[in-house]
């Protein structure tokens, strides 16, 4: 049996710039861009959501839809998510719901049909489509959060645009630029989303952009017209209040919870230093030896889309993973080693215990540095080994918390 390290909790400084009144914002944002001009009394308006784990999300849709009766519209929500929720109505409208989405809490239908209509295609021939009800619609409305993106960079990255060009189209619109790898997504997106721009009823998006302690920091809506241009200055701010781990290089990384509500990728690979894409180089940073993940999150339904990024997991994650809405989801990405199912064990002791055999000596893993975060969300306080207590505590604004203890551990070996 290996000895684990003593963990201290430690809280570092990141970006905090909380938004007020986030309902307020949004009616505001969206008579700045005179929505209500544009919008006849009666017109069946549509609100695009998506299936991220996104602060205040309900609030927000639900602020769009009241302000859109409020200017004379009836809108109604859809599921602008791609392939997400194993590709049915049922299953996205089960996302939606985990979101707090309803037909009630959102006074307003909700019409999450697959099918779709093809609207044109890109000079490459990539086909382009729009979900049928919402291309029917008098206008089209997509709320997104505005972020840095798993598997690509580029002006624009996880936002809008994306939303417009995979969440509109469904599976039929996700797969063709996923199989094209990164190359698709980085290169094809914007082609896309100017397709759909141009040949479906797109009015504005509602971009939200998060600070570093997950609180919603900005709200602006953005005209149609106006998403290929505003954009990337939207993704630009968003990345200045991004978090990061404390550190470049370290052995062990415990993380607690991974899920489609934490990332597209179920763990953010920016902050994992993973890219896992065949052809595409591996970030310089962080370099972290081995990861042990432990468990998936209700909200992501069965889906563990990102599991590859992780050396070794608990079998209690497995156990709560959807082999079909995960297979679905990954092949729709292209992207299949990110799929792959590691090394299970039995218990969170057993699995953390395996991680640090691998960097100790003789079965003495004090030594051994690792970190324990909540999820790659939620970097504003985290656990790290006793070790690494000196050198972490010697940098500007991180502060001790808590001192060092032993892991928690149930009886059965779940970790607290």
């Amino acid at each position: 049996m290996i000895t684990l390290p003593r963990f201290a909790t430690v809280r570092q400084d990141v970006a905090r710039a909380p938004l007020g009144d986030v309902a307020g914002a949004v009616r505001a944002e969206l008579r700045r861009i005179g929505l209500d001009e544009r919008i006849r009394p009666g017109a069946r308006i549509a609100v695009g959501a998506g299936s991220r784990g996104v602060a205040q999300y309900a609030l927000i849709v639900g602020a769009v839809v009241a302000e859109l009766r409020a200017i004379g519209a009836e809108p109604f929500v859809f599921p602008a998510m791609g392939s997400h929720g194993g590709a049915t109505a049922d299953g996205q409208a089960e996302v939606l719901e985990s979101w707090g989405i309803t037909a009630a809490t959102m006074d307003c239908p909700v019409h999450t049909a697959m099918d779709v209509v093809r609207v044109g295609e890109t000079p490459a021939g990539i086909p382009v489509f729009c979900d049928a009800a919402a291309h029917a619609s008098d206008g089209i409305v997509v709320v997104n959060r505005v972020k840095i993106h798993t598997d690509f960079h580029g002006p624009t990255e996880s936002g809008l645009t994306k939303m417009l060009a995979i969440g509109l189209g469904k599976r039929d619109g996700a797969e063709p630029i996923h199989e094209r790898g990164v190359a698709g997504l980085r290169d094809h997106i914007p082609h896309v989303a100017a397709v759909q721009l141009a040949h479906s009823p797109i009015l504005c998006g509602v971009a939200i952009i998060e600070d570093g302690d997950h609180n919603v920091s900005v709200v602006r809506a953005v005209p149609a017209a106006a998403i290929p241009s505003e954009e990337p200055a939207l993704l630009a701010h968003s990345r200045t209040l991004t978090p990061r781990l404390p550190l470049e290089a370290f052995d062990v990384l415990i993380v607690d919870r991974m899920g489609k509500d934490i990332s597209g990728a179920g763990m953010d690979n920016n902050v994992l230093g993973r890219m896992f894409i065949d052809g595409e180089p591996e970030p310089a940073s962080p370099r972290i030896g081995t990861v042990v993940t432990l468990r998936l999150t209700e909200a992501s339904h069965g889906n563990a889309c990102g599991l590859g990024f992780a050396d070794i997991v608990s079998q209690r994650l497995l156990d709560a993973m959807d082999a079909e809405i995960t297979r679905v989801n990954v092949e729709t990405s292209g992207f299949l080693r990110r799929g792959r199912i590691p090394p299970a064990y039995p218990t969170d002791r057993a699995a953390i215990e395996a991680a640090f055999a691998r960097h100790a000596h003789s079965g003495d893993g004090t030594n051994v540095s690792a970190l324990r975060i909540r999820d790659t969300l939620s970097l504003a306080e985290f656990e790290a080994s006793e070790g690494l207590l000196p050198a972490l505590l010697d940098r500007p604004g991180i502060t001790l918390v808590r001192p060092a203890r032993e892991l928690p551990f149930l009886g059965d070996g779940a970790l607290v």
